[in-house]
């Protein structure tokens, strides 16, 4: 979809010789247009939210609310948080994880850990945890047990689908080439419970008294930045907490090779390549959008104005 908005907006811009656009720059404006739609669709929804409760929404496909949570559900990750320290946990952000979060939906706490330990060995395929102080199969541990291993500043969250000897698990995954990595192993059978959102005043007041303080099996957190602190203090194993959030959508990136005919050639199979996130059906909307940043750039009310008339007719028949 990038190339073909890519043109259309050359087009446009182009057509009473208001100038280039460079990749550079394009890229710029729709990373923009892509954040700005992207945050329109939660506004949106509480919209049609309203309009539903007013009973003044359609159904089946006039369901706006339905067609809406869908576009936003494509956003939706659930991964493990990486603990700093004690029971404080990162959310992904642009630093730690390749998915930073834009909203933070639910936090889920594993209520039991079989056991934790630390590597001492790697396997020849970089697939398989080797702590030689373990006996894991005496501790409990089977195939299809959930292990999270702390790699880096990332938690990678795995399945047992073989057990070597006693201290070696074979891994879905061949990224354990070096060893001093924690680790902790979680009952494929263990429950997952749903930790409740409370405000730093509230979790004072909570933690003050036994009979109200948070307990493994009704967890609670607070929410910081970019962590989360979450209760009883003895929640802090690798992996242990997770997250169910929904992510920012990745920059587009319109890539090219060398020049065709004066122009830069799109290389769809670039390695740094990226399409816009966002479906198809916004594609008037991005072209919109970006428009509006050219007009501008430039300094061209015409262009500004000719964004702003289609995103004014898209909106109004899309709604």
């Amino acid at each position: 979809m990038i190339n073909t908005v890519r043109n259309t907006v050359l087009a446009i811009a182009n057509k009473q010789n208001f100038g280039y656009i460079s990749p550079a720059d394009f890229n710029l404006y729709a990373k923009q247009a892509q954040l700005d739609l992207f945050e329109n669709y939660f506004y949106r929804y509480n919209e049609w939210i309203t309009k539903q409760n007013a009973r003044v929404s359609g159904s089946g496909y006039a369901d706006m609310v339905k067609n809406i949570e869908e576009v936003i559900d494509t956003f939706s990750v659930e991964d493990s948080l990486y603990n700093t320290q004690s029971n404080v946990y990162n959310m992904p952000n642009e630093d730690n994880n390749s998915h930073p979060y834009y909203l933070l939906n639910k936090v889920l706490v594993y209520q039991s850990v079989l056991i934790e330990g630390v590597t001492d060995g790697v396997s020849v395929g970089n697939n398989s945890l080797v702590d030689s102080n373990q006996d894991f199969p005496s501790i409990g541990v089977s195939v299809g047990d959930y292990v999270a291993v702390q790699v880096g500043d990332q938690t990678l969250f795995l399945t047992v689908l073989s057990l070597v000897g006693t201290d070696q698990l074979t891994l879905n995954t061949t990224s354990l080439t070096s060893s001093g990595n924690s680790y902790a192993i979680y009952s494929a059978s263990t429950n997952l419970k749903e930790a409740e959102r409370v405000s730093h005043s509230k979790i004072t007041m909570l933690n003050a008294s036994n009979l109200t303080s948070p307990k493994t099996n009704t967890p609670a957190y607070t929410q910081s930045d970019l962590t989360v602190s979450v209760y009883p203090s003895t929640i802090d194993a690798v992996g242990q907490v997770r997250a169910q959030y929904i992510r920012k959508p990745k920059d587009p990136k319109w890539t090219y090779t060398n020049l065709s005919n004066g122009e830069p050639a799109f290389d769809q199979g670039s390695s740094d390549y990226q399409d816009f996130e966002l479906p198809v059906s916004d594609e008037p909307r991005i072209i919109s959008k970006i428009l509006h940043y050219v007009g501008i750039s430039i300094r061209e009310s015409d262009v500004y104005q000719a964004g702003t008339n289609e995103e004014v007719k898209t909106t109004q028949k899309q709604g």
